[in-house]
């Protein structure tokens, strides 16, 4: 990436040619992914914060700056309970045995009686508890799959996710993410690392079993996280696509970030296969209002009823009553969940894809040509003896071994069991708090952001506050005019705020255009920073945005003044 010098980068006073060498220079980052970009504003950052001594404020990536600590405790109680029982089998120094499952149960129980003080073993005598009554595991096979999953001595069996491990990660996504509108037994999931590798494996198999063929055309709901975006570009994919824009306003011309119904309505046009979508928004943060709900479900019932719905629904937990399409259109949906801002787990890669037992994927792939069924036939041939019947998800369980490694697929254990203990986790009274405890995290940081900028909340219906994205274009026309505007507009790129951000203050925050939002947006983390950054925050770029406004004032005057001495 090139670097920017510091006459390019100057934001004082500047000639004619500067600016344009300036603009020039902004203008060669458009293409470039804004998370590629935010190392470019980093480095600027970190000058400035080698100039001031003050702390560098990266507002740009989602990673939360707390922890789930009581699960993380449990599972590491876990682990000392599960190298007593590996040493119970065989003790001989540095080595173990494999932990057995005859009586398992009982001897936790006394572990935990002989243990009362060590971190996080009340909540992991809880969980395993819930195991055995909300899901009616049998103890010994449950305690057993935990304790030899978290030794990680065995290949991940079955390879699409740990039998009583899927259970309780499907009561999760039930209860949490769909409002209790799919039942979980219903539920078939794939245990993955994180939502990334899910959008790796759905796009590798969607091509690879012909449900879209390259360069079908798929629909995109945004603004979105770049990489919806981004990969069906790829030559490999070429995809079609039609965005499907969050073009909605309040009666006071106010972005509510939801979908106007000519918007929903492309959706109706069959030869889009695909709809792809990131609920609640990123970076808007805001989920769909039941009107646009509702308008989806019948389009698709009533016009399109083969479309294949990707839902990413990561930031389900952070809205009251939040619902994901999976409850409404479980034929069609398949939910992608990843962990990492929840739990605050970006590093462990946790996620899960999930399919209802009924959906279109296999009933799409019945209907493929014949000789496109004996394709796939010699595809999976290894896999299975009836490779026909082979369903969909477990199709990408192959297909994310390159089929021919199939046997040794699979998410870690350790990461499947850290996955198990934060689900049933937040099934208990303990974790229904967490999850408040982080609700109130966002609220609070939304509030602060705000109130630095010296605006009123935007106070949107159905709005996670995880991220917040400020159109500065409206923010403009609102505060000083169309003349201002058409004046910002014609004289600077819509990324400057963010160097001159990044340069003066030491504060990075990313390009709301690169998430195919306004060009004129900025997206803000309220997730990974403490609660005083968004104050500072807020009031950086408030004094950012009245540099352009003093700009204009003096150019006015200055044309006032020559055109008077005339």
């Amino acid at each position: 990436m090139q670097d920017v010098d510091a006459k390019t980068r100057s934001t004082g006073p500047q000639r004619d040619s500067d600016l344009e060498a300036r603009r020039k220079m902004e203008r060669s980052f458009e293409a470039i992914s804004p998370f590629e970009f935010r190392h470019e504003l980093i480095k600027l950052a970190r000058g400035h914060q080698r100039k001031s001594a003050k702390a560098m404020l990266d507002a740009g990536r989602g990673n939360p700056n707390w922890v789930a600590a009581a699960p993380r405790e449990a599972f590491f109680a876990l682990g000392q309970f599960a190298m007593q029982e590996c040493r119970r089998v065989w003790d001989d120094g540095d080595l173990a045995g494999m932990p057995r499952r005859p009586g398992i149960r009982d001897r936790f129980q006394e572990f935990v009686s002989a243990n009362p003080d060590l971190p996080g073993i009340d909540v992991l005598a809880e969980v395993v508890n819930e195991g055995e009554h909300r899901y009616g595991f049998a103890p010994d096979e449950w305690l057993h799959e935990l304790v030899d999953g978290i030794v990680g001595d065995n290949y991940p069996t079955p390879d699409r996710m740990l039998t009583r491990t899927e259970r309780v990660v499907a009561h999760f996504l039930a209860k949490e993410i769909c409002a209790g509108g799919v039942h979980p037994d219903d539920l078939r999931l794939f245990a993955v690392e994180g939502a990334t590798a899910a959008m790796c494996y759905i796009f590798d198999s969607l091509l690879a079993n012909g449900l879209i063929e390259r360069g079908g055309r798929v629909a995109i709901m945004v603004p979105i996280f770049p990489p919806y975006v981004e990969i069906p570009e790829l030559d490999r994919y070429a995809f079609d696509v039609v965005e499907i824009r969050a073009t909605g306003r309040d009666a006071q011309g106010r972005h509510t970030w939801q979908y106007p119904p000519e918007e929903i309505a492309k959706l109706a046009d069959p030869s889009v296969q695909a709809l792809f979508l990131v609920n609640p928004s990123n970076p808007p943060s805001v989920a769909l209002d039941r009107d646009t709900v509702a308008q989806l479900v019948r389009t698709i019932r009533e016009q399109n009823p083969n479309l294949m719905i990707i839902s990413d629904d990561v930031y389900g937990t952070f809205v009251d009553g939040y619902r994901s399409l999976m409850a409404e259109l479980p034929y069609n949906t398949m939910l992608v969940y990843s962990l990492s801002k929840f739990f605050g787990v970006t590093g462990w890669r946790l996620g899960a894809i999930a399919l209802h037992r009924e959906n279109v994927f296999d009933a799409r792939l019945r209907r493929l040509p014949k000789s496109e069924q004996e394709k796939l036939c010699k595809r999976y041939g290894t896999v299975s003896r009836n490779p026909e019947a082979l369903s969909f998800i477990d199709r990408m369980v192959a297909d994310s071994r390159q089929v021919a490694l199939n046997h040794t697929a699979g998410l870690s254990t350790p990461q499947q069991v850290q996955m198990a203990i934060m689900c049933a986790f937040t099934m208990t009274a303990r974790g229904e708090r967490y999850k408040q405890l982080t609700k109130e995290i966002c609220h609070r940081r939304m509030g602060l952001l705000y109130d630095g900028l010296g605006l009123p909340l935007p106070n949107l219906p159905h709005d996670a506050d995880y991220y917040t994205e400020i159109d500065l274009e409206h923010w403009s026309v609102n505060t000083f005019g169309e003349d201002f505007t058409q004046y910002m507009l014609d004289r600077y790129e819509p990324i400057d705020i963010l160097f001159r951000l990044a340069e003066q203050s030491g504060i990075v925050l990313m390009n709301g255009g690169g998430f195919h939002g306004p060009k004129w947006s900025i997206r803000i983390s309220l997730a990974n920073l403490d609660d005083e950054a968004y104050a500072e925050i807020g009031h950086h770029l408030k004094a950012a945005l009245q540099e352009y406004v003093d700009a204009w004032r003096n150019e006015t005057q200055d044309t006032a003044s020559k055109h008077d001495a005339e």
